[in-house]
């Protein structure tokens, strides 16, 4: 058999191969900047001294980008008569046991009105009013501001009826508490030094940003080479056979 026409179709479907797993290690390395570049802005953004919370009057055009992980200071006073629950996994060294988010009004000196997350619940301690009660009088609290968490195809419907949500959405989370003049942006208050009977457990607005695109990419690269060695012993394996006598 001609060995030309025998590694033909062969070498189509491993150029073939060889671009996708080229394409996805190029990807990967795209990807490995933006992760990158979006660390470095949390980490600026978020360790800067607190700075005033955005005018009410910005709020509408206020892009999520100008914002999100901005390390702000608010003065003001939580707003009784409502709260709400975000449903969420134990924060790490906060509890094993599932629980929510504590999403509380905040009124603003300034004017408008904010969502504070105050914290992790767990779900045996979500009912208990004492816990959940917002300290009166003026206060000023410290945070990072963050923009409303995306949803997808496996994200629950809320229950906006029991207070119950399933992602940090400021919107939803308003309307459900007949709040006007309410900020896009909820407010989560920084984690400080807690004992373990301190609830709701502030955790912080900045997450651990995990970044493993580097090394996906020296997979697909190093599959891709694998691939060329495969390809190439087995064309020496068809010209060998063809040139037996």
């Amino acid at each position: 058999m001609n060995p030309a026409r025998a590694l033909l179709w062969p070498a189509i479907g491993a150029a073939l191969l060889f671009a996708l797993l080229v394409s996805l290690g190029f990807w990967q390395v795209r990807r490995l900047g933006e992760k990158e570049a979006l660390i470095a802005r949390i980490e600026q953004r978020a360790t800067q001294p607190p700075r005033p919370i955005p005018p009410r009057e910005r709020w509408a055009a206020l892009p999520a980008e100008d914002y999100d992980f901005l390390h702000v200071s608010a003065t003001g006073r939580f707003v009784g008569g409502g709260d709400a629950l975000i449903f969420a996994a134990p924060p790490e060294g906060a509890s094993r046991e599932p629980g929510y988010l504590l999403m509380t009004p905040f009124e603003l000196r300034d004017g408008g009105v904010v969502l504070v997350d105050r914290g992790f619940l767990p779900a045996s301690k979500a009912g208990d009013a004492a816990l959940r009660a917002a300290p009166s009088g003026e206060t000023t609290l410290v945070g990072v501001l963050r923009a409303p968490e995306r949803r997808n195809l496996f994200t629950p419907a809320d229950e906006p009826a029991k207070g119950l949500f399933f992602a940090r959405d400021p919107a939803a989370v308003a309307a459900a508490l007949k709040l006007t003049d309410a900020a896009p942006f909820a407010l989560v208050i920084d984690a400080a030094p807690t004992t373990a009977a301190d609830w709701p457990r502030p955790v912080g607005g900045v997450p651990t940003i995990v970044n493993n695109h580097f090394s996906y990419a020296v997979t697909w690269f190093g599959l891709s080479l694998a691939l060329l060695v495969i390809f190439a012993l087995y064309a020496r394996g068809v010209l060998a056979r063809a040139d037996a006598p």
